[in-house]
């Protein structure tokens, strides 16, 4: 609709990763810096690290599409929770080898003799793996065991990993992954755009989609889209987008911080809200047992039970009634005794 009104040639805020957006604010240009560190040393691991919606996609997009495809076979993966053994069959699958009913070894081997094929007509393989946080340490193992294959004393594949900051944690830290951690020779967190980013990042996206100056964005209105969105291209994006449909609607020839305001608060009433909890009041005393039913919410599931603690608790309410039958029983005894001392005073007082 908005690009129909203003003159568009494509919608510039959308979220898909499209290369023809890349925009090269500082965090990604030093990405792209130790992508292409990685590349010029053809071996072991480069490791991207970000937020969602951060931009690595559209830093493998454009990648993929700044290579020298004649120099180099890149192979894009986006892992989906693969086990070691599935990991194996979608690398084998991007480079065109058959996978079905293919044994494990039998699969290496044919994985290593297209690899060698790849090095022979003067070509190197990089193997992008997107989402790697999914990846259990199984099929970062067998990526790691990939990484052996060389020829000549040079590795045939290289691979980048690209995942959300618990993969940077996972790589430090976890038990099973020392090898690759000493395989990792370099990696880069993805930051969110700095303030004065976001304004010529907008403008590029829009001029990339034909933009001719409608609408109009003031300093102001970029200003009030960081401080909503903090940056994250793909917050950026959504609120980008829907300040444009705004303009349509309302007609406008300009947007300013006020405008922002309003579409980011139609966007705040979409989100669903988060549902208040219902406080139990604590059970204390056994007294708290009379409380009517109709006062007391039911339970949305039953309780588990603990046998040992009800059976100390019944323990200790039968020996407080046998204490408390033992104190009537003393201040009974001690009663009869006051009075029976009483009228044997009142006697003698007679008598005399």
């Amino acid at each position: 609709m908005y690009t129909d009104f203003f003159g568009l040639t494509d919608r510039p805020f959308q979220l898909t990763p499209d290369a023809r957006f890349y925009y090269d604010s500082r965090t990604h240009k030093k990405a792209m810096a130790y992508l292409g560190y990685g590349l010029a040393q053809g071996e072991g691991f480069i490791v991207i690290t970000g937020d969602v919606g951060a931009g690595k996609s559209t830093l493998v997009a454009h990648l993929m599409a700044t290579i020298d495809r004649e120099r180099l076979n890149a192979i894009s993966i986006v892992s989906t929770q693969v086990e070691g053994d599935d990991m194996l069959r979608l690398a084998a699958q991007g480079l065109g080898l058959a996978t079905e009913n293919v044994a494990k070894a039998q699969l290496l081997d044919r994985i290593e003799q297209r690899l060698g094929e790849e090095a022979r007509t003067g070509k190197r393989v990089l193997l992008i793996v997107d989402e790697a946080q999914n990846l259990p340490v199984s099929a970062l193992e067998e990526l790691r065991m990939l990484s052996n294959f060389s020829s000549q004393g040079h590795a045939l594949i290289q691979i980048f990993l690209l995942g959300q900051p618990e993969f940077r944690d996972r790589i430090a830290s976890e038990d099973g992954l020392e090898q690759l951690r000493q395989r990792v020779i370099a990696t880069h967190h993805l930051d969110p755009m700095e303030a004065n980013e976001v304004e010529p990042y907008m403008v590029h996206r829009l001029a990339v989609a034909g933009w001719q100056g409608r609408p109009g964005f003031g300093a102001d209105a970029a200003a009030a889209v960081y401080r909503h969105t903090g940056g994250v291209p793909r917050r950026v994006n959504q609120l980008a987008a829907r300040l444009l449909l705004y303009a349509a609607i309302e007609q406008l020839e300009a947007l300013d911080a006020d405008s922002v305001e309003a579409v980011a608060a139609d966007m705040a009433a979409d989100r669903p809200q988060p549902r208040e909890e219902r406080v139990l009041p604590l059970r204390i005393s056994a007294a708290s047992r009379s409380v009517p039913a109709a006062a007391a919410p039911a339970p949305a599931a039953a309780p588990v039970r603990d046998f040992a603690a009800e059976r100390h608790l019944a323990a200790l309410e039968a020996r407080l009634e046998e204490q408390e039958v033992a104190l009537r029983r003393v201040l009974t005894l001690l009663v009869d005794w006051v009075e029976n001392g009483q009228q044997a005073t009142d006697y003698r007082t007679n008598a005399a």
